[in-house]
């Protein structure tokens, strides 16, 4: 069973860049800066580890304008692709979506990417950017049911 943990400290966040470098950058031999921005303290980091202490999936949410969520920085190592912890980690995410009074959760969603979080309840906005040149975006969102708390 994996358990979902919040990266608190910097040795914590250290390890989720480490993560979405491996799975999100190094593919497209993309700098590791690339892989985190201003926000990262701000945000809610998310991650699992396997057995022995590493990361092997995370997620990010922030909090944009107008009580909108933002899901960044995804990824699932390769090794533990296909056993269900992306969808756990997006329902954690959600959770504390719902947790902080947001509305909606959007993402940027890879076009290899869509089909998952159309399985996890997300429905594509519009095709948006190319990153790279070479990798497809969509913005995709979902609607968080009322949380009860008022801000």
């Amino acid at each position: 069973m994996f358990k979902i943990y919040e990266a608190k400290t910097q040795k914590e966040i250290d390890q989720v860049i480490a993560l979405r470098v491996e799975v999100l950058r190094k593919p497209w031999n993309q700098p590791a800066e690339t892989a985190t921005d201003e926000l990262e303290q701000k945000s809610v980091n998310a991650f699992i580890l396997n057995d022995n202490g590493k990361a092997i999936a995370c997620g990010r949410l922030q909090e944009n304008e107008n009580k909108v969520g933002q899901i960044r920085f995804m990824a699932v190592s390769k090794d533990y692709q296909g056993k269900g912890l992306g969808k756990k980690m997006a329902q954690f995410l959600e959770n504390k979506a719902k947790e902080l009074g947001l509305h909606t959760v959007e993402l940027q969603a890879r076009e290899n990417a869509v089909h998952f979080y159309e399985s996890c309840g997300y429905v594509v906005k519009e095709k948006s950017f190319l990153l790279w040149g070479l990798i497809q975006h969509f913005l995709m969102e979902k609607k968080i049911p009322d949380s009860g708390f008022k801000n």
